[in-house]
């Protein structure tokens, strides 16, 4: 890896960026009624901040040695020969699951190769059926916010049955501000998870 320094940042100029309000508090008060059922009293923007380029690098960005998403992980709840799912990353949730779905090659969405693009669909449908094998769970909703990891990896959360307030995106924010449940019944929710994944192949890993 190169000892070289990162380049300086400096604000970024588009078109725009030149008409972005930097600097201002925009209005949120659209936020509260927004949505298919409405979950928040009260919403506030911290004022818009100077927008620096060029970004930081991402985890594994640089040195592919340093991506999380290809060590041995500990949170590892099942993998087959191209996928891996992740979970208990935080310790126990206020919701039933959450996961992480990740290639075993260091891949990012814009250079997979077309096989591992193939097998996204087929495993985001298993780590659906598998989560809402959970009888706490209604409907699994998926996110990709490729910010943090220069790794494709997508989340998965686990929306419980009847809770229309958490319908839609809405529902990560739930998810910090719910209590954690008791560790032992994460850990029999992840098991779940993990055998009705290895029931269709690959192998299950006990949370440790």
């Amino acid at each position: 890896m190169s000892d070289a320094q990162p380049p300086q940042q400096h604000p970024a100029d588009t078109d725009w960026h030149r008409w972005a309000p930097i600097g201002q508090t925009l209005d949120a008060s659209r936020v509260p009624r927004s949505g298919p059922t409405p979950s928040i009293a009260a919403f506030e923007l911290l004022p818009l901040e100077q927008m620096l380029v060029p970004e930081k690098p991402r985890s594994g960005e640089l040195d592919p040695s340093q991506c999380h998403h290809c060590r041995p992980s500990p949170y590892t709840i099942w993998q087959d020969d191209e996928w891996r799912v992740s979970g208990g990353m935080q310790g126990a949730s206020g919701l039933p699951f959450i996961g992480a779905i990740s290639p075993r090659r260091h891949v990012k969405l814009e250079d997979a190769p077309v096989e591992v693009l193939a097998g996204l669909g087929p495993v985001l449908q298993r780590v659906s059926e598998a989560a809402k094998a959970i009888p706490a769970v209604a409907r699994c909703h998926f996110s990709r916010w490729n910010d943090g990891s220069a790794h494709l990896h997508l989340w998965a959360y686990a929306r419980p049955a009847g809770m229309m307030q958490g319908r839609g995106a809405i529902l990560p924010y739930w998810e910090q501000c719910m209590p954690a449940m008791p560790d032992d019944m994460m850990r029999r929710y992840l098991g779940i998870v993990a055998e009705a994944l290895a029931a269709g192949g690959g192998e299950a890993f006990p949370y440790s």
